[in-house]
């Protein structure tokens, strides 16, 4: 038979089933499979008017916490049901049917490895931003960016800074744009499978975001050109010279917009808001909240995650 833990982590990796609204829905879901048994159809989990999951909410989520000794609330808009969550409803009871239908499933097993992972949420300690008045708005920006740096140091092989980098970006270009507006994807996503010509299109602006801008870049810089696309790469302070000079070798320094990602983030900052105090701690809690709402729909690290503190 089957390991259902290995079938499981590989679902969880798969559709990114660690955020909050991930694992309540798994939760509820749960319950519903050891009250009905399996296999069962999805859409039964619909309520009436088929917009929420039925049992959806915050209670049911927190009763199921507690039977396992947690207090801690997961989710304070657990009863919420967006379009996204339906279709984590839909995979997650696709997931359970297939494992029914190869042998016997452990369903109390199975809602330990959920209340694990719920562990493993609040475990993750998110960065930390502190909104004080008194410092520049490029000091909050780097601060989150020397707090991945150090962590990355004590965790060889995942590299925090460069993710952080590009939900910065991607939550700053959403920020401007409109809610939606940005394709965002996990910092692990290779560019070949999906054809990407950066990590951000739009428009026939392609947007390149690195943390050690090597040849590789410049060359989909200058691939990006010959396919009519305008390129901008965004990086760190000390990779600016770095990639100036290489995109001079490879002939394309006229064509290509360089910024250091400080600069980039911070000046929308005071534009959104209207250069005044309250306006500034406004558009950072607002860019803050939009970063954590990318990294919990693409990322499996929760501790990728920026925590306000006033």
């Amino acid at each position: 038979m089957p390991n259902i833990s290995e079938e499981l982590f590989a679902f969880v990796e798969e559709y990114l089933f660690r955020g909050k609204g991930s694992l309540s829905v798994a939760l509820v879901v749960t319950q519903h499979a050891k009250a009905s048994g399996l296999p069962f159809d999805p859409e039964k989990l619909l309520t009436a008017s088929s917009g929420q999951i039925l049992g959806q909410g915050k209670g049911a989520v927190q009763a199921a916490l507690k039977r396992h000794g947690i207090e801690r609330v997961l989710a304070d808009e657990g009863g919420r049901t967006s379009r996204g969550s339906l279709q984590k409803m839909r995979n997650y009871v696709a997931s359970l049917n297939r494992m029914q239908s190869n042998g016997t499933v452990d369903l109390d097993a199975i809602e330990s490895f959920w209340i694990d992972r719920v562990h493993e949420f609040f475990a993750g300690k998110p960065f930390k931003v502190k909104l004080d008045a008194a410092r520049s708005l490029r000091t909050v920006v780097r601060d989150v960016i020397q707090q991945a740096q150090a962590r990355q140091k004590t965790v060889p092989g995942v590299y925090y800074t460069g993710a952080v980098l590009q939900h910065l970006v991607g939550a700053k270009l959403e920020c401007a744009l409109g809610h939606g507006s940005i394709e965002h994807d996990s910092f692990s996503t290779a560019d070949a499978p999906k054809a990407r010509h950066g990590d951000f299109l739009i428009g026939d602006v392609t947007i390149h975001v690195t943390t050690s801008p090597g040849e590789a870049v410049i060359k989909k810089c200058a691939g990006n050109l010959d396919d009519g696309y305008k390129p901008i790469l965004i990086t760190l302070q000390k990779g600016i010279p770095v990639a100036e000079g290489l995109s001079a070798n490879f002939g394309i320094a006229e064509r290509i917009d360089i910024f250091e990602v400080e600069q980039f983030v911070a000046l929308n900052l005071y534009e959104w808001g209207k250069f005044r105090a309250e306006g500034r701690r406004i558009a950072v809690s607002t860019l803050v909240n939009c970063y954590n709402e990318i990294v919990e729909d693409v990322e499996t690290d929760p501790s990728l995650k920026i925590e306000l503190r006033p």
